[in-house]
Parts: structure tokens; sequence; C-alpha cells
């Protein structure tokens, strides 16, 4: 077969069937065996569109709140009641349950200096724990790899997201996350035909790039077998939700019952641009995740995992203090981040509520640089040097 050829081929491009990125670094068979990361890991759950926080973790007792939300406040005798002062959506009925367990902790005011408020660069900001004037082609989570797998071969399913491509936030400089919706179709693809042929080529030791596209080819086929194989040794036995956030998440619950070396997971959740009639549109999305997210945890108790998981959920930035015209909100800036799972809580409340006082044209103050809740779970939970793969000094939040 020509150069030119194979690269046709072997580009996964025209049936775009595999659903494999070609970034994927290559690793040999042989790795198959290696030991995970580290003993525990972090689910990753992005809520896409810029979730409104207020309406999350609601100010019921702040008179500003009701007054510049007039149509759209969840009213006070709705709220499910965190202290004298804060509560949770009502549609969060699930996680309020969680949290009464001692498996929450509510984090406000979380955001960075200088926010933007557009979709994808805020997002980029968040992916690659990076300040909002820098532009960095690597994200936060492929910086751990790159830093933990120093020195040794890491197979691409040290990372994995359950969907059919890979966040920024998953791509290091030399090692990068998997992407996946379901093992056994991910491993069905690599057995295809076209992959066989292409597999059975002679590596061209002149062409880097050939050399490179077959080695990625290779590592996938590899990471496609270990966690197929793994996946099946444990199936779920608890009822998920049918969304495709009860789907994902019971992908990974049971890929971590199975024993997968795998030390973060990451999934997201769309549909938070709400600006036009938002109640509706939020509490659909916010049941949605927290039906999902208690099943999930049920799920790794039943099976002596949970503390050894935590879940973080975020979002790329939150909306406006004051409602619009259109019985919605408009992009803003700090947000709450929630982290479920693990220990329990000493602090399940963080910090104080956002102070409706003290805004920024009309946007909440961020209090605390998303980078010191990523340092938590760098330095604390996967046990790494978070100024390695932040680039910088930020102080932990010390929950555990």
């Amino acid at each position: 077969m020509k150069r030119r050829e194979f690269l046709r081929n072997s580009a996964f491009t025209t049936a775009g069937s595999l659903l494999i990125p070609q970034f994927l670094k290559a690793y040999e068979r042989q790795h198959l065996g290696q030991q995970s990361l580290n003993e525990k890991s972090v689910v990753i759950i992005q809520l896409s569109g810029g979730n409104d926080g207020l309406n999350t973790v609601v100010p019921f007792r702040n008179d500003i709140y009701y007054r510049e939300r007039p149509s759209i406040a969840i009213k006070q005798e709705n709220v499910l009641r965190l202290n004298d002062e804060i509560g949770f959506n009502p549609a969060l009925e699930k996680i309020k349950e969680l949290y009464d367990n001692g498996l929450v902790s509510v984090i406000n005011n979380v955001g960075y200096p200088n926010p933007d408020r557009s979709h994808f660069r805020s997002m980029d900001i968040w992916q690659t724990g990076s300040g909002s004037d820098q532009y960095l082609s690597t994200g936060w989570i492929g910086r751990y790899l790159d830093a933990q797998c120093k020195g040794q071969s890491c197979l691409p399913h040290q990372a994995l997201e359950i969907d059919d491509t890979l966040s920024l936030a998953l791509k290091g400089q030399q090692v990068n996350g998997l992407s996946l919706q379901n093992p056994e179709k991910l491993y069905g693809q690599t057995k295809s035909a076209v992959v066989k042929n292409i597999g059975s080529i002679p590596t061209a030791d002149d062409h880097d790039n050939v050399a490179y596209l077959y080695k990625t080819l290779a590592g996938t086929v590899s990471s496609a077998e270990y966690v197929y194989s793994k996946a099946k040794v444990s199936k779920s036995r608890v009822m998920y939700p049918t969304t495709e956030l009860g789907k994902s998440l019971k992908t990974i619950a049971e890929l971590i019952t199975s024993g997968v070396s795998t030390s973060v997971y990451y999934v997201s959740l769309s549909g938070f641009d709400t600006h036009i009639r938002q109640n509706d549109q939020q509490d659909r999305l916010l049941r949605q995740y927290a039906e999902a997210v208690n099943v999930f945890v049920n799920d790794l108790t039943a099976n002596s995992r949970l503390d050894d998981v935590m879940i973080i959920t975020f979002s790329e930035f939150g909306r406006r203090v004051k409602q619009n015209a259109s019985n919605g909100t408009d992009h803003g800036t700090a947000n709450n981040v929630f982290l479920i799972g693990g220990p329990k809580r000493t602090r399940p409340i963080l910090n104080e509520a956002p102070d409706l006082t003290d805004l920024d044209t009309g946007d909440l103050k961020y209090k605390l640089d998303f980078r010191q809740v990523y340092a938590t779970l760098l330095d604390d939970w996967l046990k790494t040097d978070s100024k390695l793969v932040l680039d910088g000094k930020f102080e932990p939040l010390r929950l555990f």
C-alpha cells in the first residue's frame, strides 16, 4: 500500500466509525497489565451552557435575589434548606439526600480573575486550568497524565471521557485520554476488517507520520481490548435513569467496580444556556443530574467503592443576578461547584453565600479561584504535585 493511501485509510476520516481521536498516544499490548496511576479516581461532570448557580443553590433569605428575579426566583417555601441562608433547588431533591448523608460539599463563589462570558473561551479556561489571559493547548487532566506518566508508558484509558470526542481537558503534551461511549462497541469497531488490514502493514521508519498513526492504532486497539475485557467483570444491578447522563454514569460505575485502572472519568450534560423560559429547562436538567448521580453514588456504595471516588460538578460560568425580559438569565461569572463522594464531610458548605450587595456591573464576584478546587483534587485526592500541573501555586481547600 502506498503511503498516501495508507494515510487516507488510517485517518479514520471518511466513515468516522471508530470514534477514535488521531492524537492518542500509542502503547504496546504488553503494558495492558499496568497499575492505575492512583488508587482513587475522580469523576468530572460538566454542566455545559452556563448553569445558573443562584437558582441551583438558592439564597432564599436574600431580598435582593427576589427583587432582581421577580418571576424566576425559586419560592422560599420550595427551597430544600441547607442552613438559614441557602438551600437547594427543589429539583435537586436526590442531591439533598446525599447532602444529608454527609456526602456533598457545596463551594460558592468559584471563578477566576477577569472572567470571560464566551461559552467557548470560558470552557477552555476551565478545561485547561489557565488564566483568562493564557491560551493553552493542553488540558489540566492531560498535564496530570504527563506528570504521572513521566518516565513510564501509560495507556490512554488512564483518563476516559464517555463521549465520541475528546475534550481539551484530557489532552496532554505526551499523553492523552481516550473517548468512548460504549466499551463493547469500541472493541467491536477495532476488530473491523479495515483496522486489521491497516494493522498488518509494517511501520514505515522513514515516515514519522505513518509510524505515529500506526502506533496510535495499536495503542487504541490495545486499550479498547483492555477496557472491554475488564468491563465484563462487573455489570450493574441497579436501575439507572434512561437519560444520556444516566447511561454514562452506569458505564463509569461498571468500569470502576470492575477494577479498570482509570484515574479520571469525564462526562457532560448540556443544555444550560437558559436565556429564555429558564425554570422549566433548568429544573428538568437539574433533576436529570440529581437522579443519575444519586443512583451512581448508591451503586458505588453498594460495591464498597464510594470512599475511593470523588465527583466534581462544574459549569463554565454562572448567570447574571438580574433576570432578563424573556424569563431567563444571561451569561454571568462566578458559580457554585459540588464535590460528592469520598469521605463524609465536616464542612458541607465550604464558604459564604454570594454577596448580592457587592456586584461587578451586575455580576457576582468570585471569591475562590477554580484552580484551588483542582489543586485540592490533585494534591489531596490524586496525590500528585498540583504546581506541576497548574504551573503555579494555588492553595488547596483542605476538604478532606
